[in-house]
């Protein structure tokens, strides 16, 4: 599964519950990108989740 390598935000689980309250199992996947950034002066590929790259805590290269 796609994880942030840098706040670890993944996949997480639940209900779908329709009208009737009839349950079914459902998914909810962290938006994941695979991104080159900055690391140690060099450039690294990584997978970093959207939230991550729009607050500023990684720098793509």
């Amino acid at each position: 599964m796609a994880k942030c390598a840098i706040c670890e935000k993944a996949a997480h689980f639940g209900n779908n519950v329709s009208h009737s309250h009839r349950r079914s199992n459902k998914m909810w996947k962290a938006n994941v990108k695979s991104v080159k950034v900055k690391v140690n002066g060099g450039a690294r590929k990584m997978n970093v989740c959207t939230s991550c790259l729009r607050s500023g805590l990684v720098e793509r290269v």
